[in-house]
């Protein structure tokens, strides 16, 4: 694959709901503070792609318009530096990157060949990782940071740690679970596939999220010490409140009130956490965790398809064919 920079490229825009187009486009030029990446790989996000090609705001109440943003909403991405903006110093020209921060709304994504982006929000990597072991780094930041508000009440260390959902969140989670030293790691789903999938990469075992499966009880040997809620459904989270002792961590976009009785204030109470901020020192320790073979993103990936197939990939992800779709924009 060439490193020329042509003057146009191919870019993805969502038109309306359940429509895109393979545009040609103007190729950006980095402005100060930014670089050009030649994008190698796009790992689809569920939930935005989901919800954006879907006709539904990410956030409840936020307004939708449509055109949307160019190249939006792909945002895990992988490429190579391929030309640089005045001021940048830490990044070169021919370095593989992988974004780990989503740099905004009103500006063009990844879902291009192409993306002009901020290099404060790139991490150089190695190059012998193909594009699939690193293109949700952004995902595994975002999932670290929970991790992050865990450790302000100790830690998962020693712990017997719950994992509810077990999509692409959930199994990043239950990794970085293992990576930080948790005892033991239970992942919660009612779809047995992503049970046996959790099994696969560090859950010493799975649940179905079935009360009657198991009986709500915070003080015997089956309750968790510390659980992150990756699903965002008020029942997942009652559910694990129910059979934490510490602490339960929200991860999920909450879409709903979430009943905190009585009875969970002693014994003692356990604490509902809400999330933090996105920040480097997340992302690089869920690099730290790819490098040190703990952390394998590559297993998420369910599919690899060009990026002018987006419309088929994201069926796949809404029939729950696929967990994650890598998306190749030069296929």
């Amino acid at each position: 694959m060439s490193n020329e920079i042509p003057d146009t490229m191919r870019q993805l825009r969502i038109i309306a709901p359940g429509e895109t187009t393979w545009e040609v486009a103007p190729t950006p030029r980095p402005a100060a503070g930014e670089v050009l990446v030649k994008v190698t790989g796009i790992s689809s996000c569920p939930h935005w792609d989901l919800h954006i090609l879907g006709g539904e705001p990410m956030f409840p109440g936020q307004q939708l318009d449509y055109p949307y943003f160019p190249g939006k909403p792909g945002h895990e991405a992988v490429g190579i530096v391929v030309a640089r903006g005045d001021g940048v110093t830490d990044l070169s020209v021919g370095q593989t990157v992988v974004a780990w921060r989503d740099a905004g709304t009103n500006r063009p994504g990844f879902y291009a060949q192409f993306n002009a982006f901020p290099a404060e929000y790139l991490l150089p990597v190695p190059t012998e990782l193909p594009a699939a072991q690193l293109a949700s780094l952004e995902l595994a930041m975002c999932v670290e940071v929970s991790f992050q508000r865990l450790a302000m009440l100790g830690g998962v260390k020693g712990k017997r740690v719950g994992i509810a959902g077990l999509g692409p969140a959930g199994l990043v989670a239950l990794q970085l679970a293992r990576y930080h030293g948790a005892a033991e790691v239970v992942g919660i789903d009612r779809v047995a596939s992503r049970r046996e999938l959790a099994l696969n990469v560090g859950a010493s075992e799975t649940v179905d999220s079935d009360e009657g499966l198991w009986a709500a009880n915070r003080g015997n040997d089956q309750a968790l010490d510390m659980a992150i809620d990756c699903t965002g459904v008020p029942p997942a989270v009652k559910f694990l409140l129910h059979r934490t002792k510490e602490a339960v961590a929200l991860f999920g976009v909450v879409r709903g009130e979430i009943p905190y009785d009585g009875a969970l204030m002693w014994g003692p109470g356990v604490t509902l956490l809400g999330y933090g901020d996105h920040n480097r020192l997340a992302a690089e320790t869920a690099l730290s965790a790819i490098a040190a073979a703990q952390l394998d993103l590559g297993v998420l990936i369910s599919a690899t398809l060009p990026l002018s197939d987006y419309v088929s990939g994201v069926e796949m992800l809404r029939t729950q064919q696929a967990i994650k779709v890598l998306f190749d924009p030069w296929a």
